[in-house]
């Protein structure tokens, strides 16, 4: 009879100690029950896995399926820490993949755990605004490399044998496609702030036409590498992001697809994928830091 409820005792503590966190720590966070279980259960699940499980695609694996669904991050009157297993855009894909990934190579399954690393993963010094939310790719990698979670791969040469020059205002001057920003227009000035910052860096990248099946390629991308793919649509510096996958024919990659409307392991190349796109130039590859 002790033991039932100093369990119940436990189970009412974690419940409340959750509640504290959820509210004082990050302001606001959305989730679901079911959001929560899943983290944990597939967390406890990759507990027991060996060593040198490639986590990234272990936990991609694990969400293939999801519905495609975009701007889940845009439905709020104020900016939320929002937590979505079951509907991913490109970008909340790769993250929630990688915020897994890091609990996983520290040995954490707790749900408060993940939601630190999302948020450490999603926000520039992990506060949760909308103009800290890491909008533009080129700042999320800069973000994720201060925090020791990735790190940009830009040798040899070749394969990067371009070069990226930053120039970017796509959500200050389109800021009809942002619902939040169209609430709030005094947020504005802080991404234009953020766009200013980003102009003129460059990047190795390597161009799309030069994508192979070869030796170079494979020592050069890893599986589970993240790929940003690059555009050269005015005021943009990335179109798209997901996961890299080798298959005997090439390289493939793991994302939530507009195209398919789903979370899919890409049948076709990212070669032949990338053809198919005439603005799309090439890619840059970040690798989750190994020692995290």
């Amino acid at each position: 009879m002790k033991h039932d409820i100093d369990k119940h005792c436990r189970r009412n503590i974690t419940g409340l100690l959750l509640l504290i966190f959820s509210s004082s720590l990050f302001g606001q966070i959305q989730f679901s029950k079911q959001d929560s279980i899943q983290v944990v259960t597939m967390l406890r699940k990759a507990d027991a896995l060996k060593k040198d499980t490639n986590l990234m695609l272990y936990f991609g694996r694990q969400l293939i399926g999801a519905p495609y669904v975009a701007k889940t991050l845009e439905k709020n009157p104020r900016e939320r820490l929002v937590v979505n297993l079951r509907q991913f855009d490109c970008t909340t894909f790769v993250e929630n993949t990688l915020a897994l990934t890091l609990c996983a190579r520290n040995h954490l399954t707790r749900f408060e755990d993940f939601l630190t690393f999302l948020r450490l993963i999603r926000y520039r010094n992990g506060e949760v605004t909308y103009v800290n939310r890491l909008h533009y790719f080129t700042e999320w990698i800069a973000n994720n490399t201060r925090m020791g979670y990735v790190e940009e791969v830009s040798e040899p040469n070749p394969p990067f044998t371009k070069t990226q020059k930053i120039v970017i205002n796509f959500m200050s001057t389109h800021v009809s496609l942002y619902p939040m920003l169209v609430k709030n227009p005094s947020w504005i000035s802080g991404i234009q702030s953020v766009e200013h910052e980003l102009q003129g860096r460059e990047f190795p990248y390597i161009p799309k036409e030069e994508i192979a099946n070869t030796a170079v390629f494979r020592n050069a991308i890893h599986d589970g590498d993240i790929i940003a793919i690059l555009t050269s649509k005015p005021g943009l510096d990335t179109s798209h992001i997901g996961i890299a996958v080798w298959h005997v024919d090439g390289l493939h990659l793991l994302n939530a697809s507009q195209i398919h409307k789903k979370v899919v392991e890409e049948p076709m190349t990212l070669n032949a994928y990338m053809k198919r796109h005439p603005s799309q130039m090439g890619i840059r590859v970040i690798r989750v830091n190994q020692l995290r």
